[in-house]
């Protein structure tokens, strides 16, 4: 059978005139789109605050319920998060397939999602964000008995709290299981923090850029190229957390994590969801904030994820602004200015300028000494070759003398050789 082509109203309500307004309706747009759903008409209105019943006044529904038949739509979606009786409202009313941002973004993060972890995660939200709504997305429940108790309950009542039952019976049973991962994914880390290495997570708006700034690490520092990750110019290519250690021509290395994107209105479900996936993030020693330079509203982009990360309480990390697809707009690159890089990621302009801004950032402790070390401890050598910058190495009766920069850890650890 041929697949029904959805044909969508996008409405949206400018509460207070919010400067934002117009780039959230466009994004949601774009968000239709990822879900192969074709935009045939928007409506929007300006209001105090939100209609409690409808979302949008009374009138605007009447005028919505013309352009739907006028335009022959299939749905009707919606720029926020509807309530349970807002859905249950509104489908009464305009009789046809109502949607929210929230079910769109879901439904995004559903098809994208490849590791078990972010399906069980997205699948998590879908539940939680399912429960309450029950009713409104399911008209057979329609008879519903009155009486309190158990008694005189109708037939669709009764069927309600089996589900509603179901349903949180899957959920923490998909939490349990995500909780196996959660633990398995902090063991790693406590491995890698006990390795002392320092942590990178790049962070930025949706198809800012982040995966292919990776890529362009790991080919740079790991040539054969097996470790990429996958990067495509579309909304949250990338929602799982990848981890690559970079391993720098002076025997310095550093973890470098890329970690899902951000969007206007991200739904609480989601953060919820994904919260044991963004630690990776709040155990950083240094952010890296992609921006995509090219896109008209960066700023606004730029705030949306600095305010989603305050909400997640990662605060107070160093973080550098890498600004790019700078070759698209046209302007001079690579520009460092301070902790901000303008580059262009997909060129590779710009790329061996980050690394010296990073280094600058997480290779303080490093101290450079020399070393005087008797020839009896040749596992020394051999660590501090594999584990240090060696500069200069001599022989004389007394040992090996090497002239070396390493980690203030590994000063100490070999203290009595330091001369």
């Amino acid at each position: 059978m041929e697949e029904l082509q959805q044909r969508a109203i996008l409405v949206g309500v400018n509460v207070k005139h919010q400067e934002d307004f117009e780039y959230s309706m466009e994004e949601l747009g774009n968000l239709a789109s990822a879900c192969h759903v074709e935009v045939v008409e928007q409506l929007t209105q300006n209001l105090e605050k939100v209609n409690k019943t409808h979302y949008i006044g009374k009138g605007k529904v009447q005028d919505l319920r013309a352009l739907y038949e006028e335009q022959e739509a299939n749905m009707v979606i919606f720029n926020d998060e509807l309530s349970p009786s807002q859905i249950r409202n509104l489908e009464a009313d305009l009789q046809c397939k109502v949607i929210d941002r929230t079910i769109l973004i879901l439904d995004i993060f559903e098809k994208r999602a490849k590791t078990r972890e972010a399906q069980l995660q997205v699948e998590v939200a879908q539940l939680q964000y399912m429960l309450p709504r029950l009713i409104g997305l399911r008209e057979s429940l329609g008879r519903q008995g009155g009486g309190v108790g158990t008694k005189n309950k109708g037939v669709g009542e009764t069927k309600l709290e089996l589900d509603r039952r179901r349903i949180e019976d899957k959920i923490s049973a998909l939490n349990k299981e995500l909780e196996t991962l959660v633990s398995q994914r902090q063991t790693q880390r406590k491995q890698r923090q006990r390795n002392k290495l320092p942590v990178v997570s790049l962070v930025g708006y949706t198809n800012a850029g982040k995966s292919t700034i990776m890529n362009a690490l790991v080919e740079s520092f790991s040539p054969s190229g097996n470790k990429l990750v996958f990067e495509k110019d579309m909304l949250f290519a990338t929602l799982e957390t990848s981890v690559r250690n970079i391993h720098l021509e002076d025997n310095k290395s550093f973890l470098l994590t890329d970690t899902v994107g951000f969007v206007s209105k991200l739904p609480h479900h989601l953060i919820k969801a994904f919260r044991s996936t963004l630690e990776e993030v709040a155990e950083a020693d240094l952010l890296i904030h992609v921006i995509d330079y090219s896109n008209a509203k960066y700023e606004q982009l730029m705030n949306i994820t600095e305010h989603t990360l305050e909400e997640i309480g990662i605060t107070n990390i160093e973080t550098i602004l890498a600004y790019n697809k700078c070759d698209v707009v046209d302007c001079e690159i690579p520009v460092v200015d301070g902790d901000s890089i303008y580059l262009a990621a997909k060129p590779r302009v710009g790329i061996s300028e980050l690394v010296d801004l990073i280094r600058s950032h997480i290779f303080k402790d490093y101290i450079q000494c020399v070393m005087l070390i008797p020839f009896d401890q040749g596992q020394v050598v051999s660590y501090l070759n594999e584990h240090a910058h060696v500069i200069s190495t001599e022989y004389d009766h007394e040992g090996t003398r090497l002239t070396l920069e390493c980690r203030a850890m590994d000063v100490e650890k070999y203290r009595e050789y330091v001369v």
